[in-house]
């Protein structure tokens, strides 16, 4: 797709939280999405860059230190610039940030990007569930951390118990009412849930397998062995589509009030507006909101297609509101289209 745009994830966590772990499955089980990683490590040794070598499809690791320290966005620029030109194919970039990272820097230096083939993919905080409680005695800013986080990924659950489990998530919620929270061991995260997975067809027979399948397959048999059945767990995607237009102030009034538990929706919007006769691309992560005003392809039937993902999700719930959406007798006056040229980007 032309001015096509790229997200740009960042994984924050304290030091031994899993978020390594967590990266490595991802490029494990790719399922075809190229994804390119920005690895920060405090300390001059970037062993973290060691682990993840060879797995990845363009790598830049910064090894002098902390990222989040930068002054301003010209240096992490230069590092998404490598990442996300044209021609480097990327689907996605995750940040790996430094254990120490402040991640209220992180995500003020993507979104001040000057890049528009960057787009904000959402911050993931990834939590140690057998060491919260000491994480949190130590350094009580976690709780901010928390906080800022649009998905809170609750790892090594297989090490505590289910009550251990149930009162971190309570207290979690505490520090952020928002954010889904995804038990996993292990890092194992269901990449569909961070961004738009291709699952793979079955091989046609004398098809030589690749190296991303080869590698899915081999994780897919540890867990037939591991009982790893956590992958999909509370996991939701919901399907929308209206033939009849919707009603902009409604739809952006939904997105900026999203219901629980929902982590990210795409897709395109039809509005029937007093001179509007353009689609709109339409992405969000947590509580950030993304339009794109696209030309209607020839022929191309008008309707809104629309997935809402998300963790413990009420669909009937997500779906009633959508419906809401859809305009009724009277069509929307031509003012109805502020909120979303609110949240338009130019591509």
């Amino acid at each position: 797709m032309a001015g096509r745009s790229v997200p740009v994830v960042i994984l924050a966590g304290f030091l031994g939280a899993g978020k390594t772990s967590m990266l490595n499955h991802l490029l494990r089980r790719n399922r075809g999405v190229r994804i390119g990683v920005v690895v920060n490590d405090f300390g001059a040794i970037n062993i973290d860059s060691m682990m993840v070598a060879g797995q990845v499809d363009s790598m830049v690791s910064l090894s002098n230190g902390c990222l989040c320290c930068a002054v301003d966005t010209e240096d992490m620029d230069g590092m998404l610039d490598r990442l996300v030109r044209p021609d480097s194919d990327l689907d996605v970039v995750v940040i790996e940030a430094s254990g120490l990272a402040e991640p209220h820097n992180m995500i003020r230096l993507v979104r001040a990007s000057e890049n528009p083939r960057v787009a904000y993919g959402g911050t993931v905080l990834v939590v140690d569930a057998a060491a919260f409680g000491d994480t949190l005695a130590q350094h009580p800013e976690i709780g901010r951390h928390v906080g800022l986080a649009d998905l809170v990924v609750l790892n090594k659950t297989d090490l505590v118990s289910d009550e251990v489990v149930l009162d971190i998530r309570e207290l979690l919620r505490e520090f952020n009412s928002r954010a889904p929270v995804v038990p996993v061991s292990e890092g194992r995260l269901d990449a569909a849930l961070l961004f738009d997975a291709q699952r793979p067809t079955e091989p046609s027979p004398g098809e030589q397998l690749t190296l991303d399948r080869l590698l899915a397959e081999a994780d897919d048999a540890d867990e037939s062995h591991g009982a790893h059945h956590h992958l999909h767990e509370g996991y939701t995607a919901l399907e929308f589509t209206s033939d009849a237009p919707l009603n902009p102030r409604a739809l952006v009034s939904l997105l900026e009030d999203r219901p629980e538990g929902v982590y990210r929706a795409k897709g395109f919007v039809h509005f029937a507006v007093p001179g509007q006769t353009r689609k709109f691309e339409v992405q969000t992560v947590g509580p950030h909101i993304r339009f794109v005003s696209r030309r209607w392809d020839a022929g191309e039937e008008r309707r809104t297609q629309l997935v809402v993902i998300g963790v413990g999700v009420d669909e009937h719930d997500v779906l009633t509101r959508l419906r809401g959406c859809v305009v009724g007798d009277e069509p929307a006056d031509e003012n109805a289209m502020l909120g979303v040229h609110r949240y338009t980007v130019a591509m």
